[in-house]
């Protein structure tokens, strides 16, 4: 028996990379292109035979807008993971997808091979993180001691680990605070301190340091 295909939809502008993506996923034997569209509204009038296992689109696009993005999607298929393909590796733009609540964030400069593994990842229920961001980013911002692990060499409390998972899961300070039922100020003081221990500045480093780490696996 043949073995079904992960169904992807696709949101991008229209042109030649788009095109030639398209083509490419469709080489591959385990996923297949669903549908294609270039803007966020055209969602609402999409028509497909079931709900896509995946939704690939690219930020970067003229008409998708993170939070617009994520509210539609989870409005009409609300189990479904969002992976950003993008050409954007800014920390701001990083950043700004997490906290719209995507579920993966893979660069169109990484390898085909990255593509199928980032699929794979989300189809099942994990979040993916660029390798070649993860790999920046750490050795942009991190300063661990040669040989450490991550149990013994962060020098992160409990709850800090917790509040650094929430962060990297795209929670908001008041959500982190509702979810843990503390204040808005004890998220905060708890943010900066792993942050400072971490040697990070920004909430995409903390991403890729609990990803790259381990922390997100389930």
């Amino acid at each position: 028996m043949t073995r079904r295909k992960h169904q992807l939809l696709l949101i991008d502008d229209e042109g030649l990379l788009r095109d030639g993506l398209c083509a490419v996923i469709n080489l591959e034997g385990e996923i297949a292109v669903a549908g294609v569209i270039s803007s966020v509204s055209a969602l609402q009038t999409l028509l497909l035979p079931e709900a896509p296992d995946v939704v690939i689109a690219d930020l970067g696009a003229s008409a998708v807008h993170g939070p617009r993005l994520m509210a539609a999607v989870r409005a009409r298929w609300p189990g479904v993971p969002v992976l950003v393909l993008t050409f954007q590796r800014d920390d701001q733009s990083i950043e700004s997808a997490l906290r719209a609540g995507v579920d993966g964030y893979l660069l169109k400069t990484e390898p085909r091979s990255q593509l199928l593994i980032a699929i794979r990842t989300l189809v099942g229920g994990q979040r993916y993180f660029s390798p070649t961001l993860v790999e920046r980013v750490a050795n942009g911002f991190f300063s661990r001691p040669a040989g450490a692990t991550k149990a013994d060499s962060d020098g992160l409390s409990d709850r800090e680990r917790e509040v650094m998972k929430l962060i990297a899961q795209g929670l908001r300070t008041r959500d982190i605070a509702e979810r843990l039922s503390v204040s808005h100020k004890t998220v905060e003081k708890h943010r900066a301190n792993l942050m400072r221990k971490l040697g990070v500045r920004t909430a995409a480093a903390v991403v890729a340091y609990a990803i790259s780490n381990g922390y997100l696996v389930t």
